[in-house]
């Protein structure tokens, strides 16, 4: 990391948002948010991030991609990756239980609407619709 100061490596917010895919707001969220550090150097008028900053942005990115809440990701970054192995896959742990459960719960939606589907489909007109009849009832 002897060469992130290098001057290829300096990005400023711009160029740094592009090479991440995200937006500037978005980079500037993130560093208030305290997910990636404020750029410490200045290059004339502008500030500019290294390459640790671009690493980071990735890091965000693809652990969003895989369901992590910016709370989780604050706390994955803050993990050391050799000494915290175990704390880090207990959270992938945890994550691959949340998931089971969302599609369980996906699982029963789908099941109740193939139910309400197949009641519509099977009563005869001119009586109420059953779907529209379950999203109004009370109970």
């Amino acid at each position: 990391m002897g060469n992130s100061s290098s001057p290829s490596a300096a990005l400023t917010i711009g160029r740094l948002a592009s090479a991440a895919g995200v937006g500037v707001e978005t980079v500037r969220y993130y560093q208030r948010r305290g997910l990636i550090g404020a750029p410490a150097a200045r290059r004339g008028a502008f500030r500019v991030y290294d390459a640790d900053a671009l690493s980071r942005l990735h890091f965000i990115r693809r652990a969003q991609t895989l369901g992590f809440s910016l709370d989780e990701i604050a706390e994955l970054l803050a993990l050391d990756e050799e000494r915290d192995r175990d704390k880090a896959r207990a959270f992938a742990q945890a994550k691959i239980a949340d998931i089971e459960s969302r599609i369980h719960r996906l699982e029963e939606v789908r099941a109740a609407l193939q139910g309400l589907v197949h009641c519509c489909e099977h009563t005869a007109a001119p009586a109420p619709c059953p779907i529209l009849q379950a999203f109004g009832s009370d109970t």
